[in-house]
This record gives structure tokens, sequence and C-alpha cells, in this order.
């Protein structure tokens, strides 16, 4: 463990160190950007909190002394490190693909019809879209194997210790082709606990929905399948599928499935990343797919909020 308190400021450390390595303090104080007063300051103040001379205070300027150039030798090979590892650290920074963890569903439905823009305006950014409905680790927390930088889940936003930006609004809707509804009337879950049910992998919304109304499981059973191809199914009348709404949009509305229950208003799909800064390819990522969010929304008569 490193005593940081014990140890004088790091000012006066870089101030001595670039003055002991350029042997005066007007050429130090033209590498800080400070004037060479502001140097003298620094190493006055250094030998005081040392209480050890480290320069000869000579007519024609400035001599290390002994402790002075034993300091020196140290803070050389300490800087040194130091800049050696943050350089390397850039570099690895730097060559990191942008791993972006998605649902299925989302992937196929939003993010891949898009995605060839995204290349276009960003060539050098090198990307992984791991479309899984596996929990992803995004700083402390699963959300979403491996980790992640940033990860577009859905939910109502609250995943404690992340950060959550709405980005596309939808409310979870329960569909159904008219083939598979035939003339039944539908009033409530129970009227359709007989047919066979379908839910995204990784999820059990739609088992909770069912047990929400007294309804331990769909009679014909449950399917678990990803979710690009959830909604082809649900068009072929397998089942009643427990989707958001923006993926069957264009269906419902071309009649190819029929909307039977909408729940969750204030839910939608978010960017989740970790708190704190942001790599460059990450906001990048983010803003891209907010202007993009803003457009499909504006289309669809949608607000989506500006930050």
């Amino acid at each position: 463990m490193i005593p940081w308190l014990t140890l004088p400021s790091l000012s006066a450390l870089r101030a001595f160190s670039v003055f002991a390595e350029t042997g005066s303090v007007t050429a130090a104080g033209r590498r800080l950007n400070v004037s060479h007063a502001a140097i003298s300051q620094q190493i006055r103040a250094l030998e005081a909190r040392l209480s050890v001379p480290l320069v000869d205070r000579m007519p024609r300027g400035l001599v290390l002394t002994a402790e002075g150039r034993r300091l020196a030798a140290a803070l050389d090979a300490g800087f040194g490190e130091i800049a050696r590892v943050v350089e390397e650290l850039g570099r690895e920074t730097a060559g990191r693909p942008l791993k972006v963890t998605t649902t299925p569903s989302f992937a196929a439905g939003w993010l891949m019809p898009r995605l060839a823009d995204f290349r276009a305006r960003h060539p050098d950014i090198d990307l992984v879209i791991d479309a899984s409905g596996e929990p992803q680790r995004i700083g402390p927390q699963r959300i979403g194997p491996g980790d992640a930088d940033l990860a577009i889940r859905y939910g109502g936003g609250d995943w404690p210790g992340l950060d959550a930006v709405l980005l596309v609004p939808s409310p979870i809707v329960v569909v159904a082709s008219p083939s598979l509804i035939g003339g039944r009337r539908v009033d409530s879950v129970a009227d359709v606990a007989d047919l066979p049910w379908m839910q995204e992998l990784g999820t059990n919304e739609a088992s909770e929905l069912l047990e929400s109304f007294g309804i331990a499981r769909a009679t014909a059973g449950m399917t678990s399948l990803p979710g690009n191809l959830m909604a082809d199914a649900a068009r072929d009348g397998q089942g009643v599928a427990f989707t958001a709404r923006a993926f069957v949009a264009a269906d419902i509305a071309a009649g190819r499935l029929i909307p039977l229950f909408e729940s969750g208003e204030n839910d939608g799909y978010f960017l989740v990343t970790r708190p704190g800064l942001q790599r460059p390819p990450v906001r990048a990522f983010i803003a891209w797919a907010r202007r993009q969010a803003r457009v499909s929304g504006a289309e669809a008569g949608q607000k989506i909020p500006p930050t």
C-alpha cells in the first residue's frame, strides 16, 4: 500500500523532477507552462516538507545536492514507469472493440436495420454485437457472458449502480394472429390461457403475466425462443406472443397480428452503462443510437428526450 498521505504534493515532485532533468528553473517553467518563480517556490516547499536541502543556490543558478540527485533519480524512474503504463493502457483501450449486448429481438428488429449507418459514420470503431438473452456483466451488475461496454435492455430504467437512458419507448403487448384467435371473444388473459404461449428466451415475462392473473401456466404450454423468431412464429399462428410493441407495430397496423393486452406505458429499451467517463467509442455509439431513435420516434409520433 502506498502511503499517499505522507508523500509531498505531486505538483512539487513533478516540478523538481523537470528541473532536475532540464537543469534550469526557466526551462522547467516553460515545459510545465508556469513561471520560473513558481518552480523555485515548489522546490523550496519540497525542501521544507522533507527538511532536506535538495539544491545548492549558487551565483549562476541552482545545483542539485547529493540528496537532490537521489530524489531526482527516484522520480525519473517513477514518472517514467507511470508514463509507460499510461501509454500502454491507452493503446489497449484504443484497440479494444466496442462490445454492445442486447436481446435478439432488439438486435433484429431495431439495431441491425440501422447498423450500416453507424459503420459508415464510424469505420474506425471495431464493433461486437452480442445478441443474447443471457445476463451480461456491466460494471458490478449482470444485466444482459464476458464484459460489455454497453447494454440495451428492456425495462423501466431502474438498474441499481448503473446509468440508464431511455432509447426507444415501447409498452409491452400481447399479440396473436387472427388465425389463432379465430372468432373467440377475448376480454381477459384467461380467455387465451388455453392457447400455446411464447416468450423471449432468457425472460419469464409471459409466465409472470399469467401468474398475475392466477393462471399457473398456459394449458397448451410455454415456448421460449429468440425474440427475432417469436414474431415470425406469432404471425404463423403458433402461439400468443409477449413482446415489445415496437417490434410488432407494423404487423398490428397490417392486421397480421391482433393486440390483445397492453401494459407498461413508461417502459422501453434503455441504453445502460457503467457510471462515470465512457470511452470515446461508447460515447459515439450512444450519440448515434439516440439520433436514430429521435428520427424513428418522430416518424412514429413519439418524443424522445434529447439528453
